[in-house]
């Protein structure tokens, strides 16, 4: 049973704004202008976040014309559940796993 979660997959997902740019993309595809527009954040500082998310596979772009659209990789967010997972089963058996004191 893996007992281990993508540390580096929690950092990238920690970020407030990132968190809540998975949020919108896991309800629709959008583009960089709706992203500033839901999130309010300057468009400079979405898209270096946008890169950050790019680069640790959690999105993926789909250029349309002038535009690019971002698209949640659902795969990646069902891999870290899955890792979640595996951590609680393997705390619900953890009361059972007493260590002795020397």
């Amino acid at each position: 049973m893996m007992t281990s979660v993508d540390t580096e997959l929690i950092r990238v997902l920690g970020d407030p704004l990132r968190l809540k740019i998975v949020t919108l993309l896991a309800r629709e595809t959008l583009c960089t202008t709706h992203l500033v527009e839901e999130t309010g954040a300057k468009q400079t500082n979405l898209s270096n976040h946008l890169r950050v998310l790019r680069e640790a596979g959690v999105v993926e772009t789909e250029p349309c014309g002038r535009f690019t659209y971002y698209r949640l990789r659902p795969d990646v967010i069902t891999q870290l559940a899955d890792q979640f997972a595996d951590l609680a089963a393997s705390a619900r058996t953890a009361a059972e796993n007493k260590r002795a004191c020397p």
